[in-house]
């Protein structure tokens, strides 16, 4: 064995050396692997994709924190490409950058992978709700590749002993990253400004309307099904810019967090403050689409929705399919199907795995889709799948990683309200569009006629739309979801005129919205720079054949009855898939513009930081 450099970034050999000292050493078959097996692990995948797929599936059963998440995803992808180099004479390792020997390369590597992942997934999700399931899938996994999970040796050039000690060095390196991983990643010095906000109750009472806001539920589940103990939201993640990151830098020594958007509109800003008031009512806007009743129809085609400036909801559409040369077709599907659907499908990926591991699994697809046609970024030889495989999680996963760390880095400096709290608590201030009018006040909601209106005795007449509301004359009104029906299953809660101070994302009743600050959105951070590595790691922004799609069935949604027909997602580019996983949130009624469109500039950088760091590691230059 040649070992070159032991890179790990901030931490001391002796410091290491003393955490792999602990994993003891048993007998195992000469090389390391189990006697008289046979492998029944799926062969269309790569040993990485095989992990990388029992690693989505702990995230879908683990409790939906993306900051977690997204630093397992590049933990893990780093170690397997670490395994990968060592059998390389150019590539140099993140973690570990050694060059070993081996006569057979390909089983040398898949058995240092495999050893390295199941090593890290097995201490990573170990505390989880779900280990007891999970370990045995991971062993499952481990003995269907042959491979004898006794061997816990780390010295020497043996794939198996490399694999263990790549996977030593990772978790002791990442210990100490600023995640702090040892008391289950809880940031004990973070305290809301506002109490919270009874969500059973109307109206809200806010110290400070520019910040977050907790939220108090009679029964607090996660997003992903998963019970709560505390039925008062705690703000997950609020240490995470302060995360070791791949390629991006810290934050400031003023504690700005990585690429520092600059501040949001601010209620108590008379600079920004019409701005706030307008990014409120635009989220009741979407709100007021989500009507499964409502006859309007939408083209949701490339040809209309794709196609958007970075930061910018100027979609001028994509005329030509460039792999068919064909037009692209409009998609036309009623309008409150699209909002439900969308708002669902991109919550929390389509079987939670959150937002990162939702970009695993149409980076998955996409490699699936490009056969073997390997070529990194586009050109050049044809490289084989366990190549591609390990390149792509290394950039991919490290561009999400750096994402959770100035997403969450920048919702915890500016601490931003979540819409649930803006539009409860201007609303129950009044009006502010009518100084003469009834129920004023300069920082209450903008009246705009159908969609936010003051509730009088003529509106509330039999048969006017208002007449629900009898009891509220001068309150201000709101046409938007009323919520979750009795049952789902067989009922859909529809738009109608609420009272502002009751108005409610359209999210689950045991959820209603995120445990952290709004600005800026994760899923438009993780998004687009998901879409940004793929597009730099295929060569193509436009997804294999010129189209990317996911169908949502008809009858399939969770919250409530729907859709009407099946809603089919296209997509030309892994931009405009990006794009529409940020504007689905504002019709969830989880973000604001803001939060999106910022969010979105923040993944763009990550990625390209997280793309050209990559590029050192494959070509030997870190």
């Amino acid at each position: 064995m040649r070992t070159r450099l032991l890179a790990v970034s901030g931490l001391s050999f002796a410091l290491i050396a003393a955490a792999i000292v602990v994993v003891m050493t048993r007998s195992a078959t000469a090389d390391h692997l189990l006697a008289d097996c046979e492998p029944t692990a799926d062969p269309t995948m790569t040993v990485a994709r095989l992990w990388d797929e029992e690693l989505l599936e702990a995230v879908r059963n683990d409790f939906p924190a993306p900051t977690v998440h997204s630093r397992n995803l590049f933990h893990t992808s780093a170690a397997m490409w670490d395994a990968w180099a060592a059998y390389d004479d150019t590539a140099t390792g993140v973690f570990v950058d050694e060059l070993v020997d081996a006569e057979d390369v390909q089983a040398a590597r898949e058995q240092a992978i495999s050893f390295a992942a199941y090593r890290i997934l097995v201490e990573r999700y170990l505390p989880t709700p779900g280990a007891e399931v999970l370990v045995t899938r991971l062993d499952d996994l481990f003995e269907s590749l042959c491979y004898d999970r006794t061997f816990t040796d780390i010295e020497g050039e043996p794939p198996a002993a490399l694999g263990n000690r790549i996977a030593a060095t990772v978790l002791a390196a990442t210990i100490d990253d600023g995640s702090n991983e040892p008391e289950r990643y809880v940031d004990p010095t973070y305290r809301p400004v506002n109490e919270p906000l009874v969500v059973a109750e109307s109206g809200t009472t806010m110290i400070d309307p520019d910040r977050w806001q907790p939220l108090q539920l009679d029964v607090l589940v996660a997003q992903n099904g998963l019970p709560l103990e505390n039925n008062v939201q705690e703000f997950v993640g609020s240490q995470w810019g302060g995360v070791r990151p791949f390629a991006i830098q810290g934050p400031s020594p003023d504690g700005r967090p990585p690429f520092d958007p600059g501040p949001p509109p601010r209620l108590a800003d008379p600079a920004t403050r019409g701005t706030f008031q307008r990014d409120a009512v635009e989220v009741i806007r979407f709100s007021s689409l989500l009507d499964p009743d409502n006859p309007a129809m939408v083209d949701i085609g490339p040809s209309s929705l794709g196609n958007s400036p970075l930061g910018t909801y100027d979609a001028a559409g994509r005329d030509v399919n460039p792999t068919t040369g064909q037009p692209y077709e409009p998609v036309i599907v009623p309008v409150g199907d699209y909002g439900r659907a969308v708002a669902e499908y991109w919550a929390d990926g389509p079987r939670s795995e959150t937002p990162p591991g939702h970009w695993n699994t149409i980076a998955n697809a996409v490699s699936d889709d490009l056969g073997n046609d390997l070529r990194i970024e586009g050109e050049g030889p044809v490289v084989d799948r366990l190549e591609w495989d390990v390149k792509l999680y290394l950039a991919l996963n490290g561009a999400v990683h750096d994402a959770a760390i100035a997403a969450w880095g920048s919702k915890s400096y500016y601490d931003y309200v979540r819409p649930i709290s803006m539009i409860r608590y201007m609303g129950g201030l009044g009006q502010s569009s009518e100084p003469t009018g009834p129920s004023y006040h300069p920082d209450g909601l903008p009246l705009e006629d159908g969609l936010v209106e003051i509730v009088t005795a003529e509106t509330t007449a039999a048969g006017q739309r208002h007449e629900r509301l009898a009891e509220h004359v001068g309150e201000v009104a709101v046409l938007a979801w009323r919520g979750i029906p009795a049952d789902p299953e067989s009922e859909a809660g529809g738009v109608g005129w609420i009272l502002a101070v009751d108005w409610v994302p359209y999210q689950l009743p045991t959820f209603v919205t995120p445990s952290f600050a709004s600005y800026v959105s994760g899923h438009s951070a993780f998004s687009r720079a998901g879409a940004e590595v793929l597009t730099a790691m295929t060569g193509s922004e436009f997804f294999p054949g010129g189209l990317g799609s996911w169908t949502i069935p008809a009858g399939s949604l969770e919250f409530e009855l729907g859709p009407h027909q099946d809603v089919v997602l296209h997509w030309a580019t892994y931009r405009d898939a990006a794009d529409e996983a940020g504007l689905s949130r504002l019709y969830g009624g989880i973000h604001v513009r803001a939060d999106d469109l910022r969010g979105r500039e923040i993944g763009a950088r990550c990625a390209e930081a997280a793309w050209e760091r990559a590029q050192r590691y494959y070509e030997g230059a870190a």
